[in-house]
């Protein structure tokens, strides 16, 4: 059976051109560029928790460096360096293999070196630290949504959820819709270049990844900037053709792992927004607006009335996935 140290360098040592000491040492250097700030994230995905068991390991490749990246694509951050850690029940190498192609084909994609981190034996268990860099001063926080500002998110909130009801047989979709949510779901594609956008251009008050589900995302947002937002039912992205409609909004405001953007923005930058979406190829939905209050989220009907929900998102430690 291969070494832990075998299996780095036969996997996970590739060039690090962005850093001045890559994989091989106590410790990783890098220099980031003058006038940055660097934005750090990390984020666990647990077996059994975040992903199926049986998940195939080059999309979980994928998907364990992309909802890191997407952090940093919510800051406005551009991505430059990651750290792996991961605990594995066996040494099996053609998964680890499969793992690896994933993960370095995502960050081929978006522009990053893995620079370093740690392996152990356990239960599977696998943890990235992602850094980028943004102008001092200039990175989307959550604390900025301001009173009267637009609320906006992007593509199709709710397909991912979707793609595992499916695998976990609580519906069943047609197998073109299927594959679309799957893939959502196993290969997400981090919003870089729209929060890039967003920040360069002094479009957005407010941001964040919706990785729980929008309504209990935005209610960060809400929090933190504290304000109430209030999303308009009839505002929505379409829901797909083929799916239980009940579900399949349910899945839109509550399902999470969607990785989409979801941000304030004042009203009078509509236009340049709406030129931004066909730029980028990205639809952008407007889905409400943000109101003096307290820091809550309210969802409306097309009368204007308050719609009760049973939950709002995805929490670890939560009873019933959010309040």
């Amino acid at each position: 059976m291969p070494s832990e140290f075998t299996l780095i360098d036969r996997y996970f040592a590739r060039p690090t051109p962005q850093a001045v000491l890559g994989p091989g040492d106590d410790c990783a250097l890098l220099a980031p560029s003058p006038g940055m700030e660097l934005a750090i994230t990390t984020d666990m995905l647990v077996s059994g928790t975040h992903f199926l068991p049986d998940t195939d390991p080059h999309q979980l490749g994928w998907k364990t460096l992309a909802v890191n990246v997407s952090d940093l694509a919510a800051m406005g951050a551009n991505p430059r360096w990651v750290l792996l850690a991961g605990s594995l029940p066996q040494a099996d190498e053609v998964w680890i293999a499969a793992f690896a192609e994933g993960l370095f084909a995502c960050a081929k994609r978006y522009g990053v070196d893995l620079v370093g981190g740690d392996t152990t034996r356990g239960p599977l268990n696998l943890c990235i630290t992602a850094l980028g860099e943004v102008p001092a001063g200039e990175a989307l926080r959550r604390d900025g949504a301001q009173d009267g500002d637009d609320l906006w998110v992007s593509w199709q909130p709710g397909l991912a959820a979707l793609g595992l009801a499916h695998l976990q047989g609580r519906t069943s979709l047609p197998d073109s819709l299927a594959v679309r949510c799957v893939r959502a779901l196993q290969r997400p594609l981090p919003r870089v270049e729209l929060g890039l956008a967003l920040r360069e251009r002094a479009l957005a008050t407010s941001a964040i990844d919706v990785s729980d589900g929008v309504l209990a995302d935005i209610g960060h947002i809400a929090e933190r900037s504290r304000l109430d937002l209030e999303v308009s039912e009839g505002t929505l992205p379409c829901l797909p053709v083929g799916a239980d409609p009940v579900l399949a909004r349910d899945c839109q405001l509550t399902g999470g792992d969607d990785y989409e953007l979801a941000f304030t923005a004042s009203s009078d930058k509509r236009a340049e927004l709406a030129a931004l979406a066909v730029r980028l190829d990205l639809p952008l939905w407007r889905i409400g607006r943000a109101v003096a209050g307290e820091g809550r989220v309210r969802l409306l009907d097309a009368d204007g009335q308050p719609v009760t929900l049973k939950h709002k998102g995805f929490d670890h430690f939560g009873q019933d996935q959010g309040q």
